[in-house]
């Protein structure tokens, strides 16, 4: 009996964990295009996901060259809308803001299925809070070992739920559930991100962020391992452009300053990129033609490029 009670337990706490909100809510910086570092020497994970979204570059990594192709040519054609016959910045810049609003909105919809529990077409913190850690509130698992940092996520997820809500009727409408997932699109949620990332790296509690505690949360050496150079490197930015006062510490508006840096916008910065390395006449716009011959860059597929690496050995033999 105590063996079948112990396994109803441990199966009620696997429930619990997978229901446990997705770590993209747990928000250190502005939300780039992709998780992949850009940098095209090494690979076009980046733009493959800035270009199609997350999501969809997942599919197209298991395409052939020639279905790559195929679908990357109907692609062309929706991105320019004025049927000229050639892709503007301004509208592969329309395109990649497009795909990544997208990519919010799937996330989305996949949450609101699960915590919108009487399917009101609305979300109050209640249902939130009892679906995601109500097992954790229950007294009985009080000798749980990781219960108090399930409480702590719990404080957390409550203050920003009221952030995002706007009215203040502790019940999330669609926009406001937005918020609260992704506050890195939402003006009104800058203070709750920049909350977050000094109460993830300031580890001794002051209020604030030294060199040690910034380098902490990016990068722990190993038993004898070097120091990389972008350490060095990150360490002479925070020193001369982050800590704007000089004083060896980043204040919460430092911080804002670090994460939250309202002039980049990445789709934009994306856009040149991939117009300068693909427009081989120079007019500043691509055509279908210039795209298909850099389709690799666009949409390449990790089959193809596996392929591709046989064959280059295969004429090294």
């Amino acid at each position: 009996m105590q063996s079948l009670l112990l396994l109803a337990t441990l199966t009620v706490l696997v429930g619990v964990t997978l229901t446990v909100p997705a770590q993209e809510k747990r928000v250190h910086h502005q939300r780039d295009l992709s998780d992949h570092a850009h940098d095209d020497s090494h690979g076009y994970q980046y733009d493959h996901e800035a270009f199609l979204g997350k999501e969809e570059s997942k599919t197209f990594d298991q395409l052939t060259p020639e279905e790559s192709k195929t679908r990357l040519g109907k692609i062309v054609d929706r991105i320019d809308t004025d049927k000229d016959g050639l892709v503007s910045h301004s509208e592969l810049h329309y395109w990649i803001k497009h795909r990544q609003r997208r990519y919010i909105q799937e996330n989305v919809d996949k949450h609101w299925k699960e915590y919108d529990q009487n399917k009101d077409g609305k979300i109050a913190w209640e249902e939130y809070k009892n679906t995601t850690y109500g097992y954790y509130l229950n007294d009985e698992f009080d000798d749980v070992d990781d219960k108090a940092s399930y409480k702590t996520m719990l404080k957390r997820d409550e203050r920003r739920f009221k952030a995002a809500d706007r009215d203040g009727d502790l019940i999330a409408t669609r926009e406001e559930f937005t918020a609260f997932l992704h506050p890195e699109d939402y003006d009104h949620m800058k203070d709750i991100i920049v909350q977050e990332t000094l109460e993830d790296i300031d580890t001794n509690g002051d209020g604030k962020i030294n060199l040690h505690e910034y380098i902490g949360d990016m990068y722990t050496p190993g038993d004898g391992e070097s120091e990389p150079d972008w350490v060095q490197t990150e360490k002479k930015h925070f020193l001369e452009f982050r800590d704007t006062n000089k004083d060896g510490l980043l204040d919460a508006g430092e911080v804002a300053n670090w994460i939250l840096p309202g002039e980049v916008d990445h789709a934009d910065n994306e856009a040149r990129h991939l117009i300068h390395e693909t427009d081989t006449n120079k007019d500043e716009k691509i055509s279908k033609k210039e795209i298909l011959a850099n389709w690799n860059m666009f949409v390449g597929s990790q089959a193809t490029n596996y392929g591709e690496d046989l064959t280059r050995k295969h004429d090294e033999l």
